[in-house]
């Protein structure tokens, strides 16, 4: 079986957490977590803020919430985040007050978020459950990731090195998911967010 948790067995029995899902670029975690969304509406899952420009079709409030650097700084500074980092000269960051209220409304909740990020949660809310989505193997995820081979070979190389930097924190996640197939994986993976006794298959 590709799910693998540890940590402290039965912590969180008959109480939803945040679970945050994390995997190098390629994994297929947008596909994986679509088929989630499919079989538990119900979970939520967490949108993040960002002081990006909306891209064409892109909803705010659904794809991403989308601010100005002010009013992020004034949330990152008022403890409003539970992780924000900076790329390609943009913010992002996750709110920390809709999670708690899903989590208080008893709704498991869910983050999809690089292996950074998954540490802030981490240090902020100890009680998260990471779990790392990975490739059926290495070989595998250097396919996905070269294309078709008409990529310039530095970008190329940049993807192979930040996808080795995330596989190789896999030992700081508390579970691991094997893609090996879409549906399975997002069934295991529906295993760690609402716990074994809620079981999908009769519903998928």
């Amino acid at each position: 079986m590709s799910t693998t948790p540890s940590g402290e067995p039965g912590s969180t029995v008959g109480r939803p957490r945040l679970t945050v899902v994390s995997g190098p670029s390629g994994v297929g975690k947008s596909s994986v977590l679509a088929e989630l969304r499919r079989l538990r509406p119900e979970i939520f899952f967490s949108v993040s803020v960002t002081t990006r420009t909306p891209r064409p079709g892109e909803v705010d409030g659904v794809h991403y919430h989308f601010t100005d650097h002010a009013e992020f700084h004034r949330m990152a500074g008022a403890g409003e985040l539970l992780e924000h980092a900076e790329y390609a000269g943009n913010r992002y960051g996750t709110p920390r007050g809709p999670v708690e209220r899903a989590l208080a409304e008893g709704r498991p909740a869910l983050l999809e978020i690089e292996v950074q990020g998954a540490r802030q949660v981490r240090a902020t809310m100890p009680d998260a459950q990471l779990v790392m989505l990975l490739p059926p193997s290495w070989d595998v995820l250097v396919d996905r990731l070269t294309g078709r081979g008409t990529e310039d070979p530095e970008v190329v190389r940049r993807r192979l090195a930040a996808a080795r930097e995330e596989l190789d924190a896999v030992g700081e996640f508390d579970a691991t998911v094997v893609n090996t197939d879409v549906r399975n994986a997002a069934a295991e993976l529906l295993t760690l967010v609402v716990g074994p006794g809620l079981s999908p298959h009769s519903r998928s």
